[in-house]
């Protein structure tokens, strides 16, 4: 456990500590965990940071603040506590969301963003859905949450997986669930609705690398895009836990970034 503000984050930090330094989050209703092959492949090389967010896995549970935009704050302080310098920051869901809150809100600490199936760029039918949903996380909490999470698979993910998720987001608190959601989409100064999502991206000055599974997602983030070199790509034909469904390609993903992005 590493105290970061008022909170305490449980974190993992495998590979050489002198190594460029990768940060892998995880997203809503999820833990640390999910990141465990690629955080094992890519230490051979990086300094790899995977926590637990605030609310979620084996981190402290807050009764309040368990948003985004405070998770970012936390990743912050936790970053200058490990003395990682700037990360490449990787996020999947909600992750992807908090990464790029952390690299517009304290850019000293990131070095460049990957995000993966991000939680911002809602839009048409979803967002007309919004109210409705966290007014079911808050009544129902984790069991709402499942049958999002049930669903959110393709036909050729591994075998495990959808369980493996399903046990971790009915072990996450109801109250946190609400919270990251309200947060993500309906507080005020949230993100994820994409207009907002357009204004705070273009803020980002960071090089960013996007991951979409649906097309139009893709090329609707591609307007988005201010700093030369970053780029969005389309993995088709894969559910919303594309990094799981995909450990090996994504890995050789974050690697040939990261590479890049010590580089520049």
């Amino acid at each position: 456990m590493i105290h970061v503000g008022h909170v305490r984050l449980f974190c993992t930090s495998p590979g050489p500590a002198d190594g460029p330094a990768l940060l892998l989050v995880h997203g809503w209703g999820g833990d640390g965990r999910e990141w465990s092959p690629h955080a094992e492949a890519l230490a051979e090389r990086f300094r790899v940071i995977v926590p637990d967010l605030r609310g979620h896995g084996r981190s402290q549970v807050p009764e309040a603040g368990n948003t985004p935009a405070e998770m970012a704050h936390d990743l912050a302080a936790l970053t200058d506590a490990l003395g990682t310098g700037p990360v490449v920051a990787v996020g999947h869901s909600m992750g992807g969301q908090v990464v790029n809150l952390l690299a517009v809100h304290h850019p000293h600490t990131v070095r460049s963003v990957i995000t993966l199936e991000p939680a911002h760029g809602a839009h048409g039918e979803e967002v007309a859905g919004i109210p409705a949903r966290l007014d079911e996380y808050r009544t129902q909490g984790s069991r709402a949450a499942a049958a999002f999470v049930a669903g959110a698979f393709s036909a050729e993910a591994p075998a495990g997986l959808r369980t493996a998720h399903l046990r971790t987001v009915l072990g996450t608190p109801g109250h946190v669930l609400a919270q990251a959601y309200a947060g993500m989409y309906t507080d005020p100064g949230a993100v994820g609705v994409r207009p907002r999502s357009e204004a705070y991206l273009r803020r980002r000055a960071q090089h960013a690398l996007t991951v979409w599974t649906s097309a139009e997602a893709a090329a609707w983030e591609r307007t988005t895009l201010r700093t030369s070199g970053s780029r969005v790509d389309h993995w088709p034909g894969f559910g919303h836990y594309v990094h799981e469904e995909q450990p090996e390609r994504t890995v050789r993903l974050i690697e040939e970034w990261a590479d890049a992005s010590v580089r520049r």
